[in-house]
């Protein structure tokens, strides 16, 4: 049977991070270049004015990120408001004060206050990096408010587009028009940052760190592939039929495939979703089998101290009666060097991302993880007063080694927790899986985490994308490794990361021994699809072609040939 024709021509395409499932076909717009300042640069009079001058237009900044955030819920919210905290950081204003001091003028003081801030972020790495771009955009608001120019925005060229741009700020993201903005490509970013976050939650195709994006000319077409993290240039008519449809396919399973996930020949798989916001609500209305990670960090994030036990337990709360019937697990706060906490101090490291992070840091502040287990045992005990209750799981992110995974077992049953696993995100837990598994009663593999250390590729990093693919088949080894232990132990494993929703990775990760996949909510009903057209023998086949191949380019075609066409085409 005739395949459909899903490969882009190499010599006419460009490679970039696969951050947003789907394709689309339109012309590129870019975004318009940040304002720029004069090329003289006024003195200063009186430096009284001019750093209350700064303030005021950092506090405008701030002011409208707030009210855009609350035109808005769920994550796009909360991006916002953790990005208007930044405008009002106390030493960024100290900076941009002392420089004014020297006889700067207001928009350079807050400019150079901005980038030296910025770099500090881009040099500690990891989650620090990505929000290098939330404070280039509160630097270009700002600079704009005191030049009187116009804010930074969006293109509006009349008509459908894939937007292009250096970086895309959050306040961009979130005003996308999935009408009219088709997909997104940036030359910067990583799988993790907020712009990939928002343009998952829209529903949209996203290739990010993508060299020669800044060579894309205005109102070029481009065929993005947001699966395989492909541009093509000025793609054949061909081509831009076969992509066309394939979003077509996947815009009729959006309303089609729906219920619990199955193979073709009836085996179980968990379909979840990746979730971390404070309104449950829109997660709650998707239709999947529950939740395979819950992100606490936004409990936690731009606080001078933790949150109280209480005002733990009535988010928790509310997240298990909006899932009354499924599946909740809460991942506990994976905080550290590179996602810093005032609260948390864990020293200067050299490298955050190999430093006291995740579970790690209840060695130095082990009330902050008994705090965060007892308020999620007193929500359970709370909505167990229901008739029907969620099922709730919680797991430990950064476990290392089995002695790890034990202790945390323990403090979780200490706090009265019955379901207990860990995070699988790093090579020696993987390596150590079936001892690590005989400890707990799941766990959960964070491929994005997996590669970066598999690899030794930061994942922030836009220059080696391909190092970072899921697809590599050292990568899936080591996931193939984690799947069979849980097989002999009958233990369930998951897989939260960004590989549970490739579908035809999918299909690959239940051939290992993966019980649930957990993902965004816009993945759903494709992965679904391809599951429920391949029984789990099929899946074990995909899983040998893709583990013997020599690349990841290798694997997915070696999978993509064999599938069936129904699904290849997707």
């Amino acid at each position: 049977m005739e395949q459909t024709d899903t490969s882009p021509a190499p010599d006419r395409s460009l490679k970039g991070i696969a951050a947003g499932p789907g394709t689309a076909v339109a012309p590129v717009a870019r975004m318009a270049a940040p304002p720029s300042l004069p090329e003289v640069e006024p003195e200063v009079g009186d430096p009284d004015h001019e750093e209350s001058t700064a303030f005021a237009a950092l506090d405008r900044v701030g002011v409208d990120l707030e009210e855009r955030a609350a035109r808005l819920d769920g994550e796009a919210a909360a991006v916002l408001n953790a990005q208007a905290l930044m405008a009002r950081d106390p030493e960024l204003r100290r900076q941009a004060g002392a420089l004014i001091r020297e006889g700067r003028a207001a928009a350079w003081a807050v400019h150079e206050a901005c980038e030296r801030y910025r770099e500090l972020l881009l040099a500690a790495g990891g989650y620090l990096a990505e929000r290098a771009a939330d404070l280039a955009d509160i630097r270009d608001r700002a600079v704009a408010v005191l030049l009187g120019q116009a804010m930074p925005g969006l293109p509006e060229p009349g008509h459908p587009y894939v937007l292009v741009a250096h970086d895309l700020a959050p306040a961009d993201t979130v005003r996308l028009d999935p009408e009219q903005v088709k997909a997104i490509v940036t030359r910067l970013g990583g799988p993790t940052s907020h712009t990939v976050i928002l343009a998952r939650a829209l529903g949209l195709p996203a290739v990010v760190g993508c060299p020669g994006a800044e060579d894309l000319a205005e109102g070029a077409l481009v065929a993005v592939d947001g699966d395989a993290g492909t541009v093509e240039i000025d793609p054949s008519k061909d081509r831009v039929e076969s992509l066309q449809g394939r979003a077509e396919r996947r815009r009729a399973l959006a309303a089609e495939a729906t219920g619990p996930g199955r193979t073709l020949d009836g085996v179980p798989v968990a379909l979840l979703l990746n979730a971390g916001e404070a309104d449950p609500g829109r997660s709650a209305e998707h239709d999947g089998e529950g939740i395979g990670l819950f992100r606490t960090e936004f409990l936690f994030l731009d606080r001078d101290e933790p949150p109280s036990v209480a005002e733990q337990t009535a988010v928790y709360t509310r997240l298990f009666r909006a899932f009354s019937g499924r599946t909740v697990t809460v991942r506990t706060l994976d905080a550290g060097s590179d996602k810093p906490l005032g609260f948390v101090a864990t020293g200067e490291e050299a490298n955050p991302a190999l430093g006291v992070r995740g579970f790690r840091t209840s060695r130095v502040h082990p009330h902050l993880l008994v705090d965060q287990l007892t308020a999620i045992a007193s929500a359970v005990r709370e909505v167990d007063k229901d008739e029907e209750t969620a099922r709730i799981r919680v797991m430990a992110p950064m476990v290392s080694t089995p002695a790890e995974a034990g202790e945390f077992v323990e403090l979780a049953r200490a706090a009265g927790i019955g379901e207990v696993g860990v995070m699988v995100e790093v090579p020696g837990a993987a390596l150590a899986a079936e001892r690590l598994l005989s400890r707990v009663d799941f766990v959960s593999i964070g491929t994005n985490d997996l590669a970066q250390y598999t690899m030794a590729v930061d994942r922030t990093l836009d220059t080696l994308p391909e190092l970072l693919d899921p697809w590599q088949p050292a990568l899936l080894e080591l996931v193939a490794k984690v799947g069979g232990a849980g097989e002999r132990l009958g233990r369930p494993v998951g897989v939260c990361g960004e590989a549970a929703s490739d579908p035809l990775l999918a299909l690959v990760l239940v051939g290992v021994g993966v019980t649930g996949l957990s993902m965004a909510p816009p993945a759903l009903p494709v992965v679904r699809y391809a599951l429920s057209r391949h029984t789990f023998a099929e899946c074990r086949r995909l899983a040998e072609l893709a583990l013997a191949a020599e690349s990841p380019e290798r694997a997915r075609e070696a999978v993509r040939e064999v599938v069936r066409p129904e699904v290849a085409g997707l």
